[in-house]
C-alpha cells in the first residue's frame, strides 16, 4: 500500500470489520433491522484483507415496522424470509460476541445510518455500539475530492469495480465496500491525504453521538465541520 500507513503499528495492528444493515423505515419511527453482515479485515502487511471470518443473517422485525412491498423491490426480501428469523436483539448479541480480540475499527458506507441501529440495540451489542467507525463516505470526500458525489455506487464506478445484481442485500454492500476501502486507502495515501490510523480516525472517524464518553462529547465537532 502506498504512504505510510504499512509503517504504522497501530493500522497494521487493528481488526477491520465491515458492517452494513439493512432496514425497513416506516414513518415516524426508526429503522429496524432486517438484514445484516460483516466482514473481517486484517491488515498485518499494511492492506486489509479479508481474514476469513463472517458474520450474515437476516432479521425479523418488530410488528411495528414490517417488510413492505418496496422493501422487497428494493432488497429481494420478503416478509416470509423474515417471518421466522431471530429478533435484532438476539442475532446483535450474537455478531457483538464474536468481537474477542481487539483492537478493532467498524466500517461502513454512511457510517450514521449502522451507528444509529447499533445504538438502539446498545443494551444487546454494547461493544459494537461503542466501537468507533471508519466511514467510507468521509474518506472518498478527502481521497476522491472531485467526484460530484462519493454514494456507494458512484465510488465503485470510480474505481471501476463492478456491481452485482445484490447490490442492496448487506452481504453484497459489505463484499463492495470491503473491495473499496483499500483503494481509498491507498488513493488517498499517495495524496498525502493521511499517514496514519490517527490521520483516518480524525477524517473519518464516526461514533454514535450517545455511545460517546460524556467528556468527548462536550467537545464535539458539528457535521457542518466534518462535510
Amino acid at each position: 500500500m502506498g504512504t505510510q500507513l504499512s509503517r504504522d503499528p497501530a493500522f497494521c495492528e487493528t481488526t477491520f470489520i465491515v458492517i452494513d444493515f439493512e432496514a425497513t423505515t416506516p414513518p415516524g419511527v426508526r429503522p429496524e433491522p432486517i438484514d445484516v453482515a460483516a466482514m473481517w479485515l486484517t491488515a498485518a502487511d499494511g492492506t486489509p484483507r479479508p481474514a476469513g471470518r463472517r458474520f450474515q443473517a437476516l432479521i425479523k422485525p418488530p410488528a411495528h415496522a414490517p417488510v413492505t412491498e418496496m422493501d422487497t423491490r428494493q432488497r429481494a426480501i420478503t416478509a416470509e424470509m423474515v417471518a421466522r428469523q431471530p429478533s435484532a436483539h438476539d442475532m446483535l448479541a450474537k455478531l457483538d460476541a464474536a468481537l474477542t480480540d481487539g483492537p478493532y475499527l467498524l466500517v461502513a458506507h454512511n457510517a450514521p445510518t449502522e451507528a444509529g441501529i447499533l445504538n438502539d440495540y446498545r443494551e444487546y451489542c454494547p461493544r459494537l455500539a461503542t466501537t468507533y467507525f471508519l466511514d467510507t463516505v468521509r474518506l472518498a470526500r478527502t481521497a476522491y475530492p472531485d467526484l460530484p458525489s462519493h454514494s456507494l455506487d458512484m465510488v465503485l464506478r470510480h474505481l471501476r469495480i463492478p456491481i452485482p445484481a445484490g447490490r442492496h442485500r448487506a452481504m453484497p454492500d459489505v463484499e463492495l465496500t470491503a473491495a473499496a476501502f483499500p483503494r481509498i486507502l491507498t488513493d488517498g495515501g499517495a495524496a498525502g491525504r493521511w499517514h496514519r490510523l490517527a490521520d483516518l480516525r480524525r477524517i473519518g472517524g464516526y461514533q454514535h453521538k450517545a455511545s460517546r464518553p460524556q467528556q468527548e462529547s462536550l467537545f464535539e465537532i458539528s457535521p457542518a465541520e466534518l462535510n
